[in-house]
């Protein structure tokens, strides 16, 4: 069979993109090898609301379980820094759920999903992408173009021409809970905001999380994959310290790995597209991937809207694709790469000496990549540590 466009991942990179390509009309096959839309998830289900706004995504209670109005930073500690808006900036979402709607909208618009579908093959052919499936769907099918949204080290993109290779210095491990029972006033946890705890003895390059989720909350942890000792035991270690967990049960288990730099030169060749995790299209400090992934898509699907008015889908028309995420999204994960290498050279005392001198507003300037801004902020607030600003600068600078 022969479709516009075949979609290789159902995540939130694939699903997105086959939604807006089978609304414009195209021909739209997406498979996935999972047996079930939406698990495992692998992240912490936080999704800023602008991305609600820009992508035409429903704010829906099927998926939306708690608004966030924004996060409490804790050091090691447990000073707090507050990012408050004051009104409501994101939701965490029910992840399965989430995708499950957007595959069902999807398909609603013409494009057909099809999971255990394993892709054990792809190559070029005349001009087109043949593409083979294993599992419940074993068959060949061909396309003009492919999206390549199947994950980090992408089958799909290596098999078509892109160097895919991640280092590990570039992965993180993470490890979660989802966790009932947690007595919020009574430990003072703000269902409202996102809690983010930094330091080297709970969470070696990387930090542990606790995103309040209706009556549960997710309570996670992402650390460097070359850090010695895993997820799960930092994440234990640190729960057993914690009064708050007593009494409390576990009713779901997630794991996984999370690209944190490693961006791809390329996000195109010729009929390919790269988007979500595939293209390392996370944020590199704070490991999100959903709003990014599904915001890289809707780049791409118009990109293919032009190559098929032009029925040409080299990779000369292609580039558009990766010129236009590098002229926004891409060169602020570059600076963020920066940022994030920064925060690796952090001691404890470190993070102590920052909780004290900065602000929400200050963190928010760094997290958003103001480099040059950022550099002028604590150059006037670090002048008594000097040690700690020389490394700032470092980064923020160069």
């Amino acid at each position: 069979m022969h479709y516009d466009v075949i979609v290789v991942g159902a995540g939130p990179a694939g699903l997105y993109a086959s939604r807006e390509l089978a609304k414009n009309g195209k021909r739209v096959l997406c498979v996935d090898k999972k047996q079930e839309i939406g698990v495992p998830k692998q992240c912490g289900e936080g999704l800023s609301l602008r991305y609600f706004k820009e992508l035409d995504i429903k704010v829906d209670k099927k998926y939306c379980t708690q608004e966030i109005n924004g996060a409490c930073l804790y050091t090691p500690s447990e000073k707090v820094v507050d990012i408050d808006f004051g009104k409501i900036s994101g939701y965490i979402l029910e992840r399965k759920s989430f995708e499950k709607e957007l595959a069902k909208e999807a398909a609603l618009a013409g494009a057909e999903i099809r999971v255990m579908s394993p892709v054990v093959d792809v190559k070029r052919e005349n001009g087109k992408v043949r593409v083979k499936t294993a599992g419940l769907f074993t068959e060949e099918n061909t396309c003009d173009l492919i999206f390549a949204c199947d994950g980090p080290q992408s089958f799909t993109a290596g098999k078509l021409g892109l160097n895919v290779q991640l280092d590990s210095y570039d992965i993180d491990s993470g490890f979660q809970y989802e966790i009932a029972g947690i007595d919020y006033e009574k430990y003072k946890i703000k269902r409202n905001m996102l809690h983010i705890y930094f330091g080297n003895e709970i969470a070696k390059r990387g930090y542990v999380w606790i995103f309040p989720k209706g009556e549960s909350a997710n309570v996670g942890i992402g650390i460097g994959a070359n850090v010695k000792g895993s997820a799960r035991e930092y994440l234990n270690t640190w729960i057993k310290g914690k009064e708050m967990f007593k009494g409390t049960s576990i009713i779901e288990v997630n794991s996984g790995v999370i690209p944190v730099g490693g961006l791809l030169d390329a996000l195109h060749d010729d009929n390919l597209l790269v988007c979500g995790d595939a293209a390392r299209q996370v944020n590199p400090v704070h490991g999100g991937g959903i709003g990014s992934a599904m915001e890289a898509a809707n780049i791409a699907v118009q990109v293919a809207e032009k190559a098929f008015k032009k029925k040409d889908f080299s990779k000369e028309v292609l580039k558009e694709y990766t010129e236009t995420w590098y002229k926004g999204t891409g060169a602020k994960f570059k600076k963020l790469i920066k940022v994030r290498h920064m925060l690796e050279q952090f001691t404890d005392a470190d993070f102590e000496t920052l909780g004290k001198a900065i602000t929400g507003e200050d963190v928010m300037v760094i997290a958003e990549g103001e480099l040059p801004k950022a550099a002028a902020i604590v150059s006037k607030k670090l002048l008594t540590n000097p040690g700690l600003l020389k490394i700032m600068l470092k980064y923020f600078k160069s």
